[in-house]
Formats: structure tokens, sequence, C-alpha cells
């Protein structure tokens, strides 16, 4: 009773903005989707002198779920899995309880997604419980719209203390299909593996949820809204991110190419959050032709489709792009807004090749890099054609695991400019996430700067001269990813185990075929900057000439477990870069399948996906 009424007079002392009640029992999910409201027992205090309500803050008594541990870009599960009571809040308040107090208490976080299928519901889920947490301002796009890229644009302009990303990325939306959940922390950049870990700890112990007594948010209108000292502000998705591109590129040199008569560009959005950047960026600032953009409204379930920018996914841009009349410049990003794919007529550029000529030509194209790159990196499993530019240029180099919070510490380091994943992700330290429209940009400025000055009649430099020239230069790097998606996670599991005990019997010289061993490892990285070490990124085998083999299993699905088989072979005989690279890999590709056994331990004949 001593302890109450301390806490009583304390209350009263100091006229609160916060007053914490408890409830039971466990809240049932119509609570916390519509806010329904019922009596409660509950401190009563003095009003405070501001005009703004007091904040109730609930405590509602709950129980762990299990198999709420992150992958490599949050917490992704089923839609169904998440409408389960407080799922979703529970995960939530494990991100809370495992911030320091400062990192929030008070603070400004972001919040968005990419308009996918119970995004509404569970934005106010989360904007209720930071709320109920102390949190003191909530920044969240309208209609709860907020590309990756852009949130972490908003974090870092507005000073934020983090953002909430509402996204299942490239995965299928809807109310049968994907949805996921991550942190940013206030440098942009997904939360570390130290935060993630303490998430998933907290997971299992965790025993109640604080959520604020308040009414559901209009996220359709722009304005700001308050409750006692929290506050929430309805922000335009785009214009935050828009005005850090004009930062970054010459918008006027894209303009020029985008307007000329001879020169034609494509953009699919997939139904997904891009569509509405598209047209603020590319036809209203750019001045592009309306008729550019194909799929530009965001829909919940991406209009029935798989939003990843990818050969198998994006087929109505790639019969476009290989068919007749096709237009110079084809583009498309995902569901979130983060990747991207690059097409030109009838040729298509890997995302390895796609990060080397970029920071090749960025410093000649690109005003942001016109001091020229600090650093180059790239994942583990892309393929080396970065590393030769690095060479090259005389530049820093990095090869990290698969996730972009990888590059994170090298970018605020001051280490690293240009990076990119083999899985269609590209981006620089403009920002601490991949994004997809940023790349599409800097194509058009690479295509802008290499036809700078030539007439309407002239040829121009298309898509594909741009990378025979690259080639010509650098050499290229034949590169093939394999997906076998959902798989028996047991059986998957398997096949890496035996690849682990292959390895740990390994030994330089062996012979694989008519390829020889230099090493086979699995892939390790301790961090420059802080230390941190992480293991277990993927199986390697490295041949003599250079030619790779990897294997890993993929942390972005929310269903059964997605193997990866990445194969690369360097050619530096000129004559050969026209080759198919399903043609030029394909001893090495039965190589990779005979090592793995895969077929065998899956029962999968051939892939669901072949990059």
């Amino acid at each position: 009773m001593a302890s109450v009424a301390l806490r009583l007079n304390s209350l009263l002392q100091s006229p609160p903005q916060h007053v914490i009640s408890t409830r039971s029992p466990l809240l049932a999910r119509d609570h916390l989707l519509l806010s329904r409201r019922a009596p409660f027992p509950r401190l009563l205090v003095r009003a405070s002198s501001s005009a703004s309500p007091i904040l109730k803050v609930e405590s509602i008594p709950t129980k762990p779920y299990e198999g709420q541990k992150t992958g490599t870009s949050g917490l992704r599960k089923k839609v169904k899995v998440f409408q389960q009571e407080n799922y979703l809040a529970y995960w939530i308040q494990s991100l809370f309880n495992s911030l320091p107090p400062e990192d929030y208490k008070g603070g400004l976080l972001v919040l968005g997604g990419d308009g996918r299928f119970f995004n509404k519901e569970a934005a106010e889920i989360i904007i209720k419980i930071a709320a109920g947490n102390g949190v003191g301002k909530i920044l969240v796009g309208r209609d709860g719209i907020l590309s990756t890229p852009a949130v972490s644009a908003v974090i870092r302009k507005r000073k934020a203390n983090g953002g909430f990303i509402m996204s299942a990325s490239h995965n299928p939306g809807g109310p049968d299909y994907d949805w996921g959940i991550k942190f940013n922390y206030s440098s942009g950049q997904p939360a570390p593996e130290s935060i993630t870990d303490q998430i998933y700890g907290n997971t299992l112990s965790i025993s109640e949820i604080k959520m604020a007594d308040i009414p559901d948010v209009d996220l359709s209108s722009l304005g700001t809204k308050e409750y006692g000292s929290f506050t929430v502000e309805v922000v335009d998705p785009v214009s935050d991110y828009l005005e850090l591109m004009e930062t970054v590129f010459d918008f006027q040199l894209i303009k020029d190419v985008l307007s000329r008569p001879d020169f034609r560009f494509i953009f699919d959005a997939m139904h997904a959050v891009t569509g509405a950047y598209a047209k603020p960026i590319f036809v209203d600032q750019l001045g592009a032709n309306p008729s550019c953009i194909m799929n530009g409204v965001p829909l919940e379930d991406f209009g029935h489709g798989h939003p990843d920018p990818n050969l198998t996914y994006a087929k109505e841009l790639v019969q476009i792009m290989y068919g007749s009349n096709a237009p110079d410049l084809g583009a498309a990003s995902d569901g979130d807004g983060d990747r991207n794919m690059i097409l030109g007529k009838g040729f298509f550029i890997t995302p390895s090749d796609s990060v080397a000529i970029i920071a090749a030509n960025a410093q000649a194209a690109i005003p942001y890099f016109k001091s020229g790159p600090k650093g180059l990196a790239r994942s583990m499993p892309t393929s080396g054609a970065l590393d030769r530019v690095a060479s090259r240029l005389q530049l820093p180099f990095f090869e990290v695991p698969t996730g972009w919070k990888f590059f994170g510490n090298l970018m605020d380091d001051g280490k690293l400019s240009i990076c990119g994943e083999e899985s269609f992700g590209t981006g620089s330290d403009h920002i601490r996430e991949k994004d997809g429209i940023w790349a599409v940009l800097a194509w058009l400025s690479i295509i802008g700067e290499k036809n700078k000055g030539r007439k309407v009649g002239e040829k121009l430099v298309s898509v594909e001269d741009v990378a025979m020239e690259h080639w010509s230069t650098f050499g290229r790097n034949f590169f093939s990813r394999y997906d076998y998606e959902e798989c028996d996670s047991s059986k998957a599991n398997q096949m890496i185990e035996y690849l682990r005990d292959l390895i740990s019997r390994s030994k330089p010289g062996d012979a694989y075929g008519n390829y020889t061993l230099k090493f086979a490892d699995d892939f390790a990285y301790t961090d420059p900057v802080d230390g941190s070490v992480a293991t277990k990124q993927g199986l390697r085998f490295v041949f003599a000439d250079g030619s790779r083999i990897i294997y890993r299993l993929s942390g972005t699905g929310s269903a059964g477990a997605t193997i990866r088989m990445y194969i690369e072979q360097f050619e530096p005989d000129a004559s050969k870069h026209k080759v198919d690279a399903q043609v030029a890999l394909k001893p090495l590709i039965e190589l990779a399948l005979s090592i793995s056994k895969l077929e065998q331990f899956t029962g999968r004949q051939k892939p669901t996906v072949i990059t």
C-alpha cells in the first residue's frame, strides 16, 4: 500500500500525461483492431493543466507465442498468423521491451508500409502500443503508405528515433498470403542482430502489452492529431523521398533523355508501393509520358500478382522488353520498393552487373558521387563483378553476409558509398536501405550521360551497349541463381548439414569434376567497425579458376524453406561475353546439383525461379 501511495502522490505532484490501468482477462482481438471500450479499474488523478486530454494506457495481460524469431528482414508470417489474438501486439511490445527507454520515450518514430492487406489494421495496433509505451510522436504515411527506402529517408531527414516498416517485401499479399514487420534504427538502417535477438528473447517471456486507449486514426487525411502527450501526424509519403532524390541526381539530365522522341522508358510498379511514387517522380518531375507506368495503382493483393521484380514474376514487363518494338529501358520494383530489375531491348542486366555498372559510372553520371565513391561492398553470394570495379578504381571493398543491415555500419563509419545484393537490391549511403527507384534513376542517369550531345536520328548508346562496354573493360562474371521455394524445412536443413559435413572433410586440391577446389567454408563475417561476428552465412565452394558455388537458406520467406543456389564463373574473353549465362554455366550448374544432392534431399527436379 505504501508503494501505491507514493506512486499516487508522485502523480498528483506532477500532473500526468500517461495514466496506466490494468484490465483482465486478456483483451479480445476486436479490442485491438477496433478500440472497443469498456469500464476498467484505473488510478484517478487530477486533470492536466494542458488542454489535451490525459492519455490512458491499459496493461493487457498476455502469454507468449512461439516462433517469433526474425529473419534477415524482420518477422514474416502468413496474414492469418498475425491475425491471431494479440500476435502482432505481442511482438511490438517485445520490441519496446528490448530498446533502451531513451531510444523511444518522448521520441519520434516513423510508420509506413507497402499497402498490402492487413497494413491498415496493423498500423492502428502499432500506433496504440507506441503511445502506450511513452513515444512522443509518430509520423505515418498517408493510408499507411511509405516505401522501405522512404521510411529510411524520413527517419534520417526528421531525425527520428526509428521506424516501423509493414511489409513482407517481394512476397505475395492478401488474406491467404504474407505479412511482415521490421524496425529500423535512427540512422534509417534495419535493427542489428543484437536488437532482433533481444526481441526474440523477450517474446519468450512477455507478460503484458501496454496499449493507449485512443480511437483509431484516420490515415487517409494529412494532418496532426494529439492525444495528451502523444501526437500522430499523417504525412505525404512521397515529398521527403523526392526531395532527397533531387539532391542525389541531376534531374535535368534525366529529363533530357526522357523527353527525347527516340527514347522510350517503361516502369512496372507491380501494383505495389512504388505505384505511389512513379507518377510524382517519373511523370510530374521528370516529364515522362504517363503511359510509361504499368500496374501503377498499389493494391492490397498486388493485383493477385507476386511483386518480385525478376524474370519469372515480372513476366508482363519481360514480354514487352523482349518483344518487337520494345522500349529502350524497362524497370520494375517490388512490394515495398527496395528491389529493382533493369532491362534493355531483349537484354537483362543481372543485379550483380547492375551494381558494378552503376559504381563504375557513378562519378561521371550522378552528382552525389562527384568526388567519387568512398568504398564499394556486396553481399557474399553476389558475383565478383563489383570487386573488379573496386580494384580498378582503387577503392576499399567489403564482402558481407546477405542482409542490408550489414552495410549500415560501413556507411555510418564513412567507409562505403555504393553496394548491392544479387537478390535485386542496389543502393548507396543516401539512405540505409536498398532503393529500387534510386537504381532506376541511376540507370537513367547513365544512359543520359552516355548520350549527351547526340542528336535525334543518331544511334543512341543502349542498355546493352553500356553492359558490353563494361564487360570489355572489366571482364564478365557469368552468374545465375536457382531458387527452390517452400521446400520442406527439415529436408532443406538435412541438405545443408550434409554440405557442412562435406566441407569439413574437403581440402584444397580436391577434384570436383573438371574443377579443382581452392577452398570450401561456411562464410563468417567480422564487422570491421564494431567487431561483431556473424557465422553460418552461406556454404561456399571456391575453385582454382575463381568459379564459385554457394548454397544458403533464405530468411525472407514466410512458409517452408527457400534454398538458394548460386553459380558464378569469370570470363575475360570478350568474344564469349554474349553467350547466354545458362549455356556458359551449364557444367558448373550440373556440378552444383550433383555436389548438393538437392533432388535427392528435396524431391525438386527444377527450381521455382532462375535468375
